[in-house]
Order: C-alpha cells, then sequence, then structure tokens
C-alpha cells in the first residue's frame, strides 16, 4: 500500500514509524510532516485544513489509505470529503469527531446515556456565567467548548480564580471561537489516565493505559500545556478497571453514538479519572493521543496498517490484539516560552549521539535550515521514549537520551513517570 499520514507532530512521527514496519506498506507520505519525518517519507507541503487538496493529492498519486492524526482535520469532515470521493480513510466522520469538537456537546450526550462524568453547567453568556462562580466559592474546572490543543481546562481553587479564567475565555478571547461557549465541572478526586481504545463502530478494543503529564512544570505545576510526557502502562488501570471502563465508558459511548447515526471508526480516546467509586470521563477526543501515542504504540505488537484497514472495512472482530510485557516512558523537551508564545528556530543538538541508545527520538516541532541544521519551530520540539520490562528502568533510560540533546532555552519535566493525583473537591 501507499498511505499519506496527515499531521506534523509527535504523535504523527510515531504512526509513521509503526507503519513502516508493516510489510503491506510500500510507500508512506506526510503532509505537511516535520524535519524528524522527512528522514521516513516524503513530506508534502499541504496543510492539515487544505481538505480539499489533501483528497486531490490522494487522488492523483493514488494513495490506497489516509491515516489523519490531529483533530481540526476530522472536526472539519475530511473523513466525509474522502469517502464522497470514494477514497479509504482512517477516522471518524464529522458528525462522530463533534464527540471532541464540542466538550458540551460531549457533555449532554454523557448526561444523555448515563456515562459517569462530573456535574456540569454550560454557560454561553458571559454574566450568567460570573454569578454562578460568584455564588460558589469552591474549586471548580472551567473549560472552553471547542477545540485549544489541549490547553482550554482552568482549575480554579476559588471563586477569585474562575471569575478570571471566564474573564480570560469569554472576554479576552484567549482561545477565540472556542471560549465562547464555556463547560463549568465539579473537580473529579482520583488519578488521572487515558485511555484509547480501536473501533470500527460494533466492535472496541481498548489499547493499554497511559499517564499524561499535562503541566509544564515538575510535580504537576504551571499552565496546561499538550503535554509534557507520558508513560504505558499505567497500574491504576488493572484488568478488572479495565473491564469496568470498557462497560461503563467505552460500550455506551460507541452504541449511543450509533443510535444517534455518528457511527465511530477510529480511535477513540478517554481522558478519565479512576475514582474511589470508578472511573469518570473528563473529555473525550476523536483521534490518536499526544504524547500518549509514542509510548502506547511502541508496545503493539500487530501490524498497524492491518488494524487500520479491518477498521475501515468493519472487521476489527477479526483482529487478536496483543501487547508487550514492557513499559514505554516519554519525555517531551519543549521550546522556552511554550506554551503561552514558544521561542523557535533555535539549532537543535546531540541527536547523533543517541544512535547507540536503546530509544525513539520522535519529533514535533523540528525543521531543516537550508545548511541542513536542525532547529526547533513549534512548542513541543522532541519527544525521547525508551522501553524496558521494568518502568524504572524506562524511565532512567530516557533521562539518560535527554541529556545528551541541547537547544536554547529548552524546557524538560523531571518527574514524568511519577504518578500525580488530581485535586480534592465536595461541590455538587
Amino acid at each position: 500500500m501507499k498511505i499519506l499520514v496527515v499531521g506534523s507532530g509527535g504523535r504523527e512521527h510515531t504512526i509513521i514509524w509503526k507503519l513502516s514496519k508493516s510489510p503491506l506498506v510500500d510507500k508512506i507520505y506526510a503532509a505537511p510532516g516535520n524535519a524528524g519525518i522527512s528522514g521516513m517519507c516524503k513530506c508534502i507541503p499541504i496543510k492539515i485544513d487544505e481538505l480539499e487538496s489533501l483528497a486531490n493529492f490522494v487522488e492523483k498519486h493514488k494513495i490506497d489509505l489516509t491515516v489523519v492524526g490531529p483533530e481540526v482535520p476530522l472536526t472539519l469532515g475530511i473523513v466525509d470529503i474522502f469517502e464522497s470521493r470514494g477514497l479509504k480513510i482512517f477516522g471518524p466522520t464529522k458528525l462522530a469527531a463533534e464527540i471532541e469538537g464540542s466538550k458540551a456537546l460531549a457533555k449532554e450526550f454523557m448526561k444523555k446515556y448515563h456515562i459517569p462524568t462530573a456535574s456540569f453547567k454550560i454557560f454561553d453568556k458571559y454574566e450568567e456565567a460570573v454569578d454562578f462562580v460568584s455564588a460558589n466559592n469552591v474549586p471548580l474546572a472551567i473549560k472552553a467548548d471547542g477545540l485549544t490543543a489541549g490547553k482550554g481546562a482552568m482549575i480554579c481553587l476559588n471563586s477569585k480564580e474562575s471569575l478570571k479564567a471566564l474573564e480570560s475565555m469569554m472576554v479576552t478571547k484567549v482561545f477565540g471561537a472556542a471560549g465562547t461557549r464555556v463547560i463549568i465541572e465539579s473537580i473529579l478526586e482520583g488519578e488521572e489516565v487515558s485511555v484509547m481504545a480501536f473501533t470500527d463502530g460494533k466492535t472496541i478494543v481498548p489499547m493499554i493505559s497511559a499517564q499524561d503529564h499535562k503541566r509544564i512544570f515538575d510535580g504537576g505545576l504551571g499552565p496546561n500545556t499538550g503535554g509534557m510526557g507520558s508513560y504505558a502502562p499505567t497500574k491504576v488501570v488493572n484488568d478488572r478497571m479495565m473491564k469496568a471502563i470498557a462497560v461503563e465508558i467505552l460500550e455506551p459511548t460507541i452504541e449511543g453514538l450509533r443510535q444517534e447515526g455518528r457511527l465511530f471508526k477510529g480511535v477513540l480516546y478517554a481522558g478519565l479519572m479512576i475514582t474511589e467509586i470508578g472511573p469518570k470521563v473528563i473529555e473525550f477526543n476523536c483521534r490518536f493521543g499526544d504524547p500518549e501515542t509514542q509510548v502506547v504504540l511502541p508496545l503493539l505488537q500487530n501490524d498497524l496498517a492491518e488494524i487500520f484497514m479491518s477498521i475501515i472495512d468493519e472487521e476489527l472482530d477479526l483482529e487478536d490484539i496483543s501487547w508487550k510485557e514492557e513499559s514505554a516512558v516519554c519525555v517531551v523537551m519543549a521550546s522556552e516560552g511554550y506554551p503561552e508564545k514558544p521561542i523557535t528556530g533555535r539549532k537543535i543538538f546531540g541527536l547523533k549521539d543517541l544512535r547507540r541508545e536503546n530509544c525513539h527520538i520522535f519529533h514535533a516541532g523540528t525543521a531543516r535550515q537550508k545548511d541542513g541544521q536542525l532547529v526547533s519551530s513549534g512548542g513541543r520540539v522532541l519527544g525521547i521514549v525508551a522501553t524496558h520490562r521494568e518502568l524504572q528502568k524506562a524511565i532512567e533510560r530516557a533521562y539518560i537520551a535527554v541529556g545528551k540533546v541541547s537547544f536554547e532555552g529548552m524546557q524538560f519535566r523531571k518527574d514524568i513517570g511519577h504518578v500525580v493525583g488530581g485535586v480534592k473537591s465536595s461541590f455538587f
């Protein structure tokens, strides 16, 4: 097969790396890709939201399968456009992808189908939201309704912080139109984990659990980011808990979407809080997570291209998916100023020294200068991934590798792989 992967981050680099190992795959393209991806396949200068141009490229070059990494093209309807042209594409339709595109829709959906989640209220009028938080001086989670690249949730410990969050979202418009409507939730107590699942709309196969480290600084401090690192699998999700997640969350979600004419084919990502009374949904995403993909796919035993095709053909029940008995750790290296205003164009050194290390290097925000020098080009720059049968050994390997890489202003957390708990709240 010839495959096109849409996207330019560490998630897409990981997907391409895994697909390159498949005997079913002859050639891979990426649109638009990055400097690391360009070393594995041909990068095409088409942006992820140029849907018609992507479809035209696929038709012209007779691409057999398109795999969509990020959420933006999915929520814009890339799958609908491709399928209308008879082109094979991996990912949910526009209607199905609304489970991520609108947090308000997702919360109402969970309420309707009795899927466990935090209590919530939805506001599209700033004054009404202000009145609510002013009357409830308790910890709250305030979330922008639309897409914010994983940065649209703010944990507020009192009404002063809540009012500041509302002003930034609904008045200052720090997230643009995505913050026109907000969801105000009670804060769940427990351990946060990510569980992604392959699904063809009928069969659901959960992947091993992972834990993302969202905040910029050690100990879970500072503002939210797209993710500063991850590890898999987590100890908090044992076989019994995974069964509960499947029965109480994944299965009713896929069935509810089907009943509403939103047949979901692709990867359903559930961001969860494991509470004392069981798993509860923090959010749903309609694609592979980033940086969770970087630690999950290296542990997958199966041919990823084969899984993708079985999902498209609605034959996932024929796949016997298995995982390595190992742990994986990803440490993200970010630019100075990230997540607010990353400074890019910084020269990156030391990657050649990692060739002898037992690790993977997945590029996110990287580019090549005309002289061939590798430089940073985004907020999250690199993801260093190491695996081992013991989690602690995987952590050690990852940080040994991180120590060999440098660029001016480089940021990374030093506690990836260490569990960070939730915040207590008695609200609602």
